[in-house]
């Protein structure tokens, strides 16, 4: 480990040196992306053998709370701001005269 830091120590001193090791380390780099990648893959269809998937009935009845949800905060939200949008008319009025 001591050799390798005062390897490095020595590469970076001498000028060049330290940036032929830079490309030498992206080289490593490029070349061992493919491995992790196969290996980010492997991890993935791991985890999607695990993955509980939900049946079609619960999919739709989640998906009927769900816009009728939307539709119920779609109404209310233009209640209120009809509401107040009216309120401020009145409001605005009221200093204008």
């Amino acid at each position: 480990m001591s050799t390798q830091v005062t390897k490095v120590k020595n590469e970076e001193g001498q000028g060049s040196g330290g940036t032929s090791f830079a490309v030498r380390n992206l080289a490593q780099r490029a070349l061992e992306y493919p491995r992790r990648f196969r290996q980010f893959l492997h991890e993935v269809r791991v985890e999607m053998k695990q993955v509980t998937w939900p049946t079609w009935a619960d999919v739709r009845a989640t998906t009927a709370v769900v816009i009728v949800t939307v539709f119920f905060f779609g109404l209310y939200l233009f209640v209120v701001d009809l509401g107040v949008s009216r309120l401020v008319e009145q409001v605005i009025q009221f200093f204008k005269s």
